[in-house]
């Protein structure tokens, strides 16, 4: 059984240091490109375009006037995100009025003086009169006119949100796909395309096969006109997902899903590879790259066994498997190089299509949620537009092992391509010529591709597009046709369209990412529709802006490190990445070095001791200045962090939590230690009182005593340390009484404490039962006060005995009980809810007070989402936590 898994990393580190990364990249294309060149061959595009604007309906021109950055156009971006999927009127009224009337359309936009501009806002603005005046208004309470009107808003709204899907998708089928694309032929003969069947990834096996016939179907109609004659690259082909096809690609599945979806996957490489279309692997998330790469170099293994010899029917190879590649993560260009090594290992020539990334916000909040030394990705754009050159150029120096796809719709990027792709030729490396005088200021490519060995038997047939072109560019349906109507002005330069295929509902997560992606302000998109933007700051150098940002001279803020994300109020705790072997390993030796305590349980009979030693530390502990017992709590949490990989073992060994959640416990442990220690010196600070003139009045708060901290099994340390964290930094001295399950790991933590610098007699841990120890201590009359978390019927009981007492009232504080509930209604997105209601209900086995207990959905979509929820919870795997793939755990004991 696998436990922490060792795994070769293919790849650097991802976490590193932004700066030295960029610095790298700049040397490696220091006399590769000449920008200022690039940037003239540019120019007649961007004129072009910007003579001959969108009209004002166009996504570009809809972000032009309501940037996302405004209140406006987020309210219209959670509308084009979620009403599409609303089934029922009443939900549709309310979410529109509720968006609408977020933002004040009145005001809004610029509108440049254009009419059509003014009229949308008017338009907007008068809707909502039609409209209740809040989201929870009933639509019934209306009158006729304006139940009707809300009505009739929504519908329009509605119909425009499908316009702007309609931008993106080529159509809702793969039939009516190809025969859009067969019309957009006719206007470009040098089109090609990448059809892509929308759909986010699978929660359940059945989602998984519902997409694996998706694309099998897909295969299938597009194989029906592809011709077996001509290059791979020349037809058109499609792109999957690999998370639409296994409801559990993650690295912790990493032999599930090396066993289940490699099949799948290549039975669909073997239906193309029949047809000859090419199948790319479209990129997905930064913590599933190195399982991505396993998948496609398993694939590529197989595709040079089976498909590389001539067929006796004189077919040529098949040269269609590929892979795409994000250049906004910091390891893109080792990434190209591992794929060149595989390509040449295999003597394959792989498709490998470059992009800038679509998932750049949720890689960046990913990264500060989990304390990551560094962003996995460029946090500016001028990097992301370097590490695109950087990659560009790796790609078209290995022509043997790669056939490069560059996807973009920066004018300047594509004017660098073809000067770089021209240098190639010069240097010999091919046999035709590009003109860098060609109409339009383009470079002209006409590149041929690698020929492959004869059939057995005879010379290669001669065919058309026998000998197909060096590299292609991209660019997605609905975005930068203005761009590349004037590159492809010239007919040698090959373009292919990446074509989302699917319903309105199957669109929405995928428009939503790409309008993030181009409204935002740093756009090439979103700056080339605002002509207040000059041409010049338009297509400033991305080398020269990087230079100085990497030397200091920032143009433009940076992004806290995550670290740093609380700024100067705290640092934030230090996390692991899991599917990072260098992490990993860490916790692997903990692991294996790392014993339980055992600790005697502690004899009532004697408990007078203890509270002796509490009251007598508790004078000496409370007069430390504030600042000083803050210092020892901040240097618990440095030794914490730096112990992470031995406390993660003992919550595994000892409360049996999954790898993941003992990462989190711990983290959440050192936030407490630092969040104490600076509520502690900011309320234990003297404050001025107000008095007559000459007299000085100061407000000081005091500690208390001696408090009793009783902890539960189910977090041991953070709750545990939050406890203790509180009632020192204040001043008390404490007496800790943990979990009978779980007293190890709070004798490792009252070890650490004391390690840096909190005195032994004031925080001291007795082990036992709460019946006996625990009933002890709060019955005890030198007890200043009792924090307690646990179950609301044993915070009775310590209440009554508290109560009880003669003398000054004790304080409880106690956390106990509850329901946790979640309101689901017909706009949320399914598979946010699964992930979200299985995470809640099912993690640490359920055993905690917010674990998700009562789940409320919206009749409308019930049915599915139970159904979705059901399956998302056969594929939780149940087991040893040790085991990095196990998802719940057992139950902390026989009684629980």
């Amino acid at each position: 059984m696998r436990t922490l898994p060792s795994q070769p990393q293919r790849l650097p580190f991802p976490y590193r240091a932004e700066a030295g990364v960029v610095s790298q990249l700049l040397s490696g294309l220091n006399g590769a490109l000449d920008w200022a060149a690039a940037a003239h061959s540019a120019r007649p595009w961007v004129q072009a375009v910007r003579d001959n604007p969108p009209p004002f309906w166009a996504m570009e021109s809809l972000l032009k006037e309501y940037p996302i950055s405004s209140a406006e156009g987020l309210a219209l971006m959670r509308l084009a995100e979620a009403l599409l999927r609303v089934p029922d009127a009443e939900t549709a009224i309310a979410l529109t009025a509720d968006q609408l009337g977020r933002a004040d359309f009145d005001g809004s936009g610029k509108h440049d003086g254009k009419a059509l501009a003014r009229l949308s806002s008017s338009a907007i603005a008068l809707s909502k009169k039609f409209l209740p005046s809040s989201a929870g208004a009933a639509v019934e309470s209306s009158g006729l006119f304006n139940k009707i009107g809300a009505r009739t808003v929504v519908a329009a709204t509605l119909r425009a949100v499908q316009l702007l899907g309609r931008q993106f998708v080529l159509g809702q089928t793969i039939g009516e796909a190809m025969n859009e694309a067969t019309s957009s032929r006719k206007k470009l003969s040098n089109l090609r395309f990448s059809y892509d069947m929308l759909g986010e990834g699978a929660r359940t096996d059945l989602d998984a096969l519902k997409y694996l016939a998706s694309y099998e179907k897909a295969i299938k109609s597009i194989a029906a006109t592809a011709r077996k004659d001509l290059a791979t690259e020349l037809n058109d082909g499609i792109s999957i997902k690999l998370s639409a096809l296994h409801p559990r690609y993650e690295d912790a599945q990493h032999e599930r899903v090396m066993a289940e979806l490699v099949p799948r996957v290549w039975g669909l490489c073997e239906l193309a590879a029949s047809a000859n279309i090419n199948l790319t692997i479209d990129a997905e998330e930064v913590d599933r790259l190195e399982l991505s790469l396993d998948v496609f170099e398993a694939l590529a293994a197989k595709v040079a066994e089976h498909c590389m010899p001539w067929q006796e029917n004189g077919e040529r190879p098949w040269a269609g498997l590929g892979l795409a590649m994000q250049a906004y993560q910091t390891r893109s260009l080792d990434l190209i190089q591992h794929i060149i090594a595989i390509g040449r290992k295999y003597k394959l020539r792989l498709m490998c299509r470059l992009v800038k990334g679509a998932y750049w916000d949720s890689e960046i909040k990913r990264a500060q949620e989990m304390g990551l030394p560094h962003y996995p990705v460029f946090t500016h754009k001028h990097h992301t537009d370097v590490s695109y050159l950087a990659c560009a150029k790796a790609l078209l120096d290995a022509p043997d092992a790669v056939y490069p796809q560059f996807a973009g719709h920066n004018a300047g990027t594509i004017a660098a391509i073809l000067q770089m792709a021209s240098r190639v030729v010069r240097a010999g490396r091919s046999s035709e010529h590009l003109n860098p005088t060609s109409q339009a200021g383009a470079a002209e490519p006409a590149l041929p591709g690698r020929r492959r060995s004869a059939p057995p038997g005879g010379s290669e047939p001669h065919e058309m597009g026998s000998v197909g072109a060096q590299f292609e560019l991209q660019r997605l349906h609905g975005m930068g046709e203005g761009i590349f109507r004037e590159v492809l002005k010239n007919p040698l330069i090959s373009c292919r369209v990446y074509a989302p295929v699917g319903s309105h509902r199957d669109l929405l997560a995928y428009l939503v990412r790409r309008l993030l992606e181009n409204g935002a302000n740093s756009s090439f998109v979103h700056q080339l529709a605002d002509e207040s933007i000059g041409m010049d700051l338009l297509l400033t150098s991305p080398l020269t802006l990087s230079r100085q940002s990497i030397s200091g001279l920032e143009p433009e803020p940076s992004l806290p490190l995550p670290l740093d994300l609380y700024g100067p109020s705290r640092k934030n705790s230090a996390g692991l990445d899991l599917t990072v072997e260098s992490m990993r390993a860490p916790l692997r030796a903990a692991l294996l070095s790392t014993e339980v305590p055992k600790i005697a349980v502690f004899d009532t009979k004697l408990v007078s001791g203890p509270l002796s030693t509490g009251m007598s530390s508790y004078k000496k502990w409370s007069k430390i200045p504030v600042e000083e017992r803050a210092a020892a709590l901040r240097k618990a949490a440095d030794a914490l962090e730096q112990q992470l990989p031995k406390f993660c073992a003992l919550l595994v060994k000892e409360a049996f939590k999954t790898w993941g959640d003992a990462v989190s416990e711990v983290r959440e442990a050192v936030d407490f230690l630092r969040y104490y220690a600076n509520e502690a010196e900011r309320i234990m600070a003297p404050v001025a009182l107000p008095g007559p003139t000459g007299e000085t009045n100061e407000l000081r708060l005091t500690a208390r005593g001696v408090w009793v901290c009783i902890s539960p099994w189910n977090f041991p340390l953070a709750i545990f340390m939050g406890q203790v964290a509180a009632a020192l930094s204040t001043g008390n001295a404490v007496i800790a009484k943990p979990a009978e399950q779980t007293p190890g790991v709070a004798w490792e933590a009252v070890r650490l404490m004391h390690a840096a610098g909190v005195p032994e007699g004031a925080l001291q841990l007795l082990h036992g039962p709460g019946e006996t120890v625990g009933a002890a201590l709060v019955a005890a009359p030198q007890i200043a006060g009792v924090v307690f978390t646990g179950s609301t019927q044993v915070a009775k009981i310590i209440n009554r005995a508290l109560a009880a007492k003669d003398g000054a009232i004790v304080p409880l504080i106690a956390e106990t009980g509850g329901v946790n509930a979640m309101l689901v209604d017909s706009s949320a997105l399914p598979e946010q809810v699964a992930d979200a209601v299985v995470q809640s209900a099912f993690r640490s086995a359920g055993q905690r007070c917010s674990a998700l207990r009562l789940l409320c959905v919206h009749e409308s979509i019930a049915d599915r989402m139970i159904e979705m929820i059901q399956g998302a919870a056969k594929e939780l795997v149940l087991g040893d936590t040790a085991n990095l793939a196990t998802d719940v755990g057992p139950v902390i004991d026989a009684e629980a």
